[in-house]
């Protein structure tokens, strides 16, 4: 039981570690951002059919839960772009410290979506995050239209999160993720074809090296990492996964100045904003945690 337990641990560690290799891949692959995500999510698509036929999942929805699907996939693809967006026009280290105030705005977000009131340390945590990103700013200012790119992906990003959360409650994680695939598939094919530059030649001119990481991406980093995390949440509390995914910045920063040290190492203010926007997301999660156990011990004792 114990072995069974820690190798449950090791596996949600390499989970973390891929979800940080992501910001990697971003940097690897040549193409622009839009088409990035659509070659992605196409492929996370046709992957995680091929799954659903295999496993023999139902997948029947109303309409009114598909629409619901289908903006969160729209999100979800946004999302993605703004991020792998950030990459490109400044650096993984950059995307990864703006995706890391993800967890501020959740804080925020969250009420809204649950109806409760806003939680006053909460408040608190935000204003210390926005230290961390004003450090990360003033050392940093030459990357802002990465940060701007990297604060709207985190935003958008914990907006899905809140959202799927919601969807949970009536649905399994591989109907909303299919569903939100497709959709975002969709949304991503009519802007290229027209607001973007169509499907062109050059579109489908990928390289051998990008198609080897666009399918890295969508199988190892989308498929599996989903499955695999589904799996992961039957043996180890959901607090903990969420908890240890915000590790996914320092994994992926870490691998960054390793493959990268040229373009990725950075000023000691960006660490330091980092560590610090970092440190609150851990407490918040602790604090959290820590209060959720206060009232089940409440609970049990009246």
């Amino acid at each position: 039981m114990q072995n069974d337990k820690l190798k449950n641990y090791l596996h949600l560690h390499l989970l973390v570690f891929i979800a940080g290799f992501t910001a990697i891949i971003g940097k690897l692959i040549t193409l622009n951002a839009v088409s990035l995500v659509w070659y992605r999510m196409l492929i996370a698509t046709v992957l995680m059919f091929v799954y659903i036929k295999i496993a023999k999942i139902n997948i029947s929805i109303n309409r009114k839960a598909f629409f619901k699907l289908a903006i969160a996939g729209i999100i979800i693809a946004l999302h993605w772009i703004t991020f792998f967006g950030s990459i490109q026009v400044s650096n993984a280290s950059i995307a990864l410290a703006m995706f890391s105030t993800g967890a501020f705005f959740a804080s925020f977000i969250e009420p809204i979506i649950y109806k409760r009131k806003i939680i006053a340390y909460e408040i608190v945590f935000g204003l210390i995050v926005v230290l961390g990103i004003y450090l990360i700013v003033r050392s940093e200012f030459r990357y802002i239209d990465g940060m701007i790119l990297g604060v709207i992906s985190a935003f958008l990003s914990s907006l899905f999160a809140v959202l799927n959360g919601k969807f949970l409650e009536e649905h399994s994680a591989t109907k909303i993720s299919f569903y939100e695939f497709i959709s975002g598939v969709f949304f991503i094919t009519l802007y290229i074809a027209f607001f973007g530059d169509g499907f062109n030649a050059y579109h489908f001119n990928v390289s051998l090296s990008d198609w080897f990481w666009l399918f890295v991406l969508a199988s190892v980093c989308t498929a599996y990492a989903f499955i695999a995390s589904v799996h992961v949440m039957r043996f180890i509390s959901p607090y903990t996964v969420v908890l240890t995914y915000n590790l996914e910045p320092i994994y992926g920063i870490g691998l960054a100045l390793i493959l990268f040290p040229e373009s990725e190492t950075m000023s000691s203010s960006f660490y330091i904003g980092a560590f610090i926007i970092l440190g609150v997301v851990l407490s918040n999660g602790i604090l959290k945690n820590w209060k959720n156990f206060k009232k089940n011990k409440i609970k049990q004792t009246n």
